[in-house]
């Protein structure tokens, strides 16, 4: 997909979204979603019948949704088991003055995030290859949000995260439309989280439902 094709395509589906980009930004993605493509011909980092459409949308543009919860540009995000960089990466790309830190165990898509990080020349951003339950990192205390896409139900994605609720962390869920199965009460009163807001949008082609679905420690204000 050609450069001019791209910036029509995310530029009218991050105004659909409420997400301002500017030429810079839209530069930057699109060399990310090059080398993404390149990329995915060897390593798996994407499913291989995605269409150019399917990857700017459910990869890249619902990425960018998270900016409208996460609106402080000195934020502090952790992307756990993040993939392909999606959401944290792409959301470090389009604001880069936000602290990202990437927790991804296989290494092959870890490779991939730092060199996309060398590429962009992205400053304050960390690659961790590892799991979040095997490691702590220097600063997570003054972490804000935590982060998962898809990657755990809720019950179990909460429980993973339960030493960030000493630090007041948020925790955000980014779900489809099947999440309400995952939200069982007593599971997550459990795990000494509680559900404080639900963000509910569509993908602007396919008009595919998401949610944000954001945690504080059952202690935090």
């Amino acid at each position: 997909m050609e450069y001019e094709r791209f910036n029509s395509m995310l530029r009218r589906g991050a105004d659909s979204l409420a997400v301002e980009l500017d030429v810079q930004q839209s530069r930057r993605l699109y060399d990310y979603f090059s080398e993404l493509k390149r990329w995915s011909r060897k390593v798996n980092l994407i499913s291989k019948s995605a269409t150019d459409e399917e990857i700017v949308e459910k990869h890249f543009l619902d990425s960018l949704a998270l900016l409208n919860l996460i609106k402080l540009p000195s934020a502090s995000l952790l992307d756990v088991g993040s993939g392909a960089g999606f959401p944290g990466l792409v959301c470090k790309t389009a604001r880069p003055e936000m602290k990202v830190d990437l927790v991804e165990p296989r290494l092959k898509r870890v490779s991939f995030l730092r060199h996309i990080c060398r590429l962009l020349d992205l400053a304050d951003v960390e690659v961790h290859g590892c799991r979040l339950e095997d490691r702590t990192f220097a600063g997570e205390a003054t972490c804000g949000w935590v982060v998962s896409r898809a990657v755990a139900e809720i019950g179990d994605f909460l429980t993973l995260c339960s030493r960030f609720k000493e630090y007041g962390s948020s925790v955000v869920c980014m779900k489809g439309p099947g999440y309400l199965d995952e939200l069982d009460d007593r599971t997550i009163a459990a795990s000494g989280w509680r559900l404080t807001d639900t963000k509910t949008y569509r993908l602007p082609f396919s008009g595919a439902q998401r949610s944000l679905l954001v945690f504080r420690g059952l202690e935090s204000p």
